[in-house]
């Protein structure tokens, strides 16, 4: 079950956007900042012009997506399911679309999210749309529009909740941050092979295969906007 924490209140909007660490255009307006729920989470979903979006105290914040983080995704969700395959299926692995409830009130969206099935009741995918869950492993692919202090947020609430082990994937970068606290990282780059330890004994993913085919070349220095810097 997710831990619980006290909800922060906001007395500007400033407070409202350092909270989140994202633009204003990511901030939904209905329903208004403070009173949003599960519910229309969901609803967002369902909508002609579908929108993904985070609930963090009450207020709706769009996830930014992009075509490099969801084929980054895909490449380690099969490197993920050929490890569950080889070693006795061990846990659930979801992708974008993954909504939990990490904790009262918090509802994210980790691009690639695992969880031990001994977390869960029966061993078995929960059958409500957004499950209260923390997975053991989370990760999240950056996109163009990812801020330094969007991630550094995501991932205190991820530790917050009882994640284990949080990856930041950089697609620009090329590179792989491994986080076992909100701020210590041990950075990988293509040559390199990361893990997941101790979540998942024995992984291993080469960084240069995230990244094959990739159609820009990394630069040598990222925008200010994005979560890297």
């Amino acid at each position: 079950m997710p831990r619980t924490r006290k909800a922060p209140k906001f007395k500007t909007v400033d407070e409202l956007i350092e909270r989140f660490g994202v633009p204003p255009s990511r901030i939904l307006m209905d329903p208004f900042p403070g009173t949003a729920t599960e519910a229309d989470v969901l609803r967002y979903l369902e909508l002609a012009d579908k929108k993904i979006c985070e609930l963090i105290d009450g207020t709706l914040v769009e996830k930014d997506m992009s075509a490099e983080a969801s084929y980054v995704a895909s490449i380690l969700i099969g490197y993920l399911q050929g490890y569950l395959r080889a070693n006795c299926n061990p846990g659930m692995v979801l992708g974008a679309d993954g909504t939990l409830k990490i904790m009262p009130g918090m509802v994210r969206i980790p691009d690639v999210s695992y969880t031990s099935w001994d977390r869960l009741p029966g061993r078995k995918v929960p059958v409500a749309p957004i499950p209260e869950l923390y997975p053991d492993l989370a990760v999240e692919v950056l996109s163009p529009g990812n801020t330094k202090a969007e991630m550094a947020q995501k991932r205190k609430d991820y530790f917050v909740s009882g994640v284990s082990v949080v990856w930041q994937i950089d697609p620009i970068e090329r590179t792989v941050r491994v986080y076992n606290t909100p701020d210590d990282s041990a950075t990988y780059a293509v040559g390199d092979i990361v893990d997941a330890a101790p979540v998942l004994p024995d992984f291993r993913v080469p960084v240069a295969d995230l990244f094959a085919n990739l159609q820009t070349p990394p630069p040598k220095k990222r925008g200010k906007a994005n979560g890297s810097r």
